[in-house]
């Protein structure tokens, strides 16, 4: 483990596995190339979330990108956290293309630069893949976030997360089901670390959530100093607190309409007197 400027920069287990097995089958080379590219990929989430202000605890390498732990108290908007995720396949995108160009002027060697083209490809398309924690995940994750609810978002996108890890590993062993052919062992390893890895996440979304709504105090000042037109949510009295809150939307502050059976206007709360209500009632959070 590396320690930066108080950032921690660690090798997965999964990666060192990896390693040690291209130093026995004498791909170390590669492996060289493979680490540089997902480096390069991560120092460009790293430099984009501090150009957000945004504070990084640590960065863990993976073969095929890397988890960065982020400190967010709720100044990560979903554009910022968009930006954040693209910036590591741009990295991949400008290395091809001055590979390319290397190529184009005859500098280097033909086969190390095909393989660096090869490799940031297969980096930037497999992390663009819609599955969590890869990035593709991520952006689809906090676009869903500007027009869904937030909870509902957090849900699906984990639900989508589980079946893409399923259908990974699913993918890794068909050619043995079918008796075609052999496992695909790194896929199959892959497809088991993502797929534990979001099942983790789902488990964990009530505590997500809950850190969402303790995170709300910031966008009470936002709407007072810009005047932000409030999202109305309607409600009747029987509705229970939590589903309510279920409502609320990431970049959106609300004003819930409490109305009876025959459409007359109870009572009109601001989102934040729910919210203490909530904390305040002294219940198991599901």
């Amino acid at each position: 483990m590396i320690n930066m400027r108080g950032i921690k920069l660690s090798l997965h287990p999964f990666f060192v596995i990896l390693m040690l097995f291209s130093v026995m089958t004498g791909h170390f080379l590669e492996l060289i190339v493979l680490f540089s590219i997902v480096l390069i990929h991560e120092l460009g989430h790293l430099a984009a979330a501090l150009l957000c202000g945004v504070r990084i605890r640590s960065i863990q390498l993976l073969p095929f990108g890397g988890v960065v732990e982020m400190e967010d108290h709720g100044q990560l908007t979903a554009w910022k956290e968009i930006g954040i995720a693209i910036a590591g396949p741009l990295q991949n995108v400008v290395m091809i293309g001055a590979a390319l160009l290397f190529r184009e002027l005859g500098w280097g060697d033909g086969a190390f630069l095909a393989y660096v083209i090869y490799g940031n490809g297969m980096i930037a398309s497999f992390n663009l893949l819609p599955i969590l924690p890869l990035d593709g995940g991520k952006i689809l994750q906090a676009a869903a976030s500007l027009w869904f609810p937030y909870h509902q978002t957090l849900l699906w996108s984990s639900r989508i997360s589980l079946a893409g890890s399923a259908g990974m590993v699913l993918l890794s062993v068909s050619s043995l089901l079918l008796g075609e052919g052999r496992i695909q062992l790194n896929l199959l390893m892959i497809g088991i670390f993502l797929l534990y890895s979001n099942w983790m996440d789902y488990r964990h979304i009530p505590y997500r959530f809950t850190r969402f709504l303790m995170n709300r105090e910031k966008k009470y000042g936002e709407a007072a100093r810009i005047g932000t037109l409030a999202q109305p949510i309607i409600a009747d009295p029987a509705k229970h607190l939590e589903g309510i809150l279920r409502l609320f939307k990431r970049e959106k502050y609300h004003v819930i309409y409490v109305l009876n059976k025959q459409g007359g206007l109870i009572a009109m709360l601001p989102e934040q007197r729910l919210i203490s209500a909530y904390f305040a009632t002294d219940r198991p959070r599901t």
